[in-house]
């Protein structure tokens, strides 16, 4: 396997913002009741006629821009979503039209939450053993268009976002220490029904009655979510720590997903990482699903908390349940 690096990074999420306070005429709760049980003030929101694939689309422009190439130069795009625009065609084949990515492959990737972490180790693993030169890999939700608004426990969770990673081969010229280190993931579907939607698919077809009964929104246990969640995070991310025979000391910058502030902050105190060295920005976007690692990462960067050479964890847990962690040695 030769080394891969991502070396290039674009996000994008809507202009419109819906605030704590917003939310409060909506249904029944209160800006310090979402403050004080997620850590979240606002989210995006994007527009009607704004689907998955136009937030992919810039977040990738944005990405391919940063790296100075066309979209020709592109071999595959992998975007992970649990939102496509349709269940066929893929997403990724509307992505590839609309940047006119002429000759590309690619697939949609479902796994939740974890859905951006997964995409970026199955790009790492084609691209380290040669069969591609570059993987596009996006992350792309409107979580805006499942969540039931009249359901103040998932309501105030979520917003809309998108980010991408370019994944290319670390040159010979370049310090080979830097990029993909491994990863470690993990599923357990017994947890399948505590955070799902579950009308849409072939067990429950569309139809008067699930629409009736609001089947096409995200349900979710919100108890046992969290509870999984702090354990299975830091579970993962000390197993790959030690695997590669690293400590928390080691790590310059942990990028979690931005699920709930409580959630972060215990698994940063559980592997022992000090505040500054941990990435939060959930105050400001909620939870986007596939959009929380490319956001947060271009946050850790424009703070000047994630440089080149600096080891770092990105940390995952979503529905399915789906888990992962992946480390990297940053390369720009």
């Amino acid at each position: 396997m030769r080394k891969v690096k991502i070396s290039a990074l674009g996000c994008y999420v809507p202009e419109r913002v819906l605030t704590n306070q917003d939310l409060e005429k909506m249904v029944e709760t209160t800006d310090e009741w979402i403050l004080t049980r997620t850590g979240i003030a606002e989210r995006h929101i994007a527009a009607p006629d704004v689907a998955t694939s136009d937030l992919a689309v810039e977040a990738a422009r944005r990405a391919l821009d940063q790296r100075g190439i066309d979209a020709t130069d592109l071999n595959a795009i992998l975007v992970c979503t649990v939102t496509p625009d349709m269940f066929f065609p893929s997403t990724a084949c509307l992505v590839q039209d609309r940047l006119g990515a002429k000759g590309a492959w690619g697939f949609d990737l479902i796994a939740a939450c974890s859905g951006f972490i997964y995409g970026l180790t199955t790009a790492a693993n084609l691209v380290g053993a040669g069969t591609q030169e570059k993987v596009l890999v996006i992350g792309s939700d409107t979580m805006s268009r499942i969540i039931d608004y009249t359901d103040r426990g998932t309501c105030i969770l979520f917003g809309d976002g998108a980010g991408a990673m370019l994944v290319e081969p670390l040159q010979s010229h370049e310090d080979q220490r830097l990029g993909f280190i491994d990863f470690l993931g993990e599923i357990d579907g017994s947890g399948g029904d505590y955070l799902k939607m579950p009308a849409g698919g072939s067990r429950i077809p569309a139809s008067v009655e699930s629409v009736e009964k609001r089947l096409h929104y995200v349900h979710q246990d919100g108890q046992q979510v969290f509870k999984y969640a702090v354990r299975k995070m830091y579970d993962v991310c000390s197993q790959l720590l030690e695997r590669n025979g690293f400590s928390a000391k080691d790590v310059a910058v942990l990028i979690p997903h931005q699920a709930n502030r409580r959630i972060i902050t215990a698994t940063a105190e559980r592997l022992g990482l000090a505040c500054d060295k941990v990435i939060i920005n959930i105050d400001r976007y909620g939870n986007t699903t596939a959009g929380t690692i490319p956001l947060a990462t271009r946050d850790a960067i424009e703070t000047g908390r994630l440089k080149k050479g600096d080891l770092v964890l990105f940390s995952v847990v979503g529905a399915g349940y789906t888990v992962g962690a992946s480390l990297w040695r940053w390369a720009y």
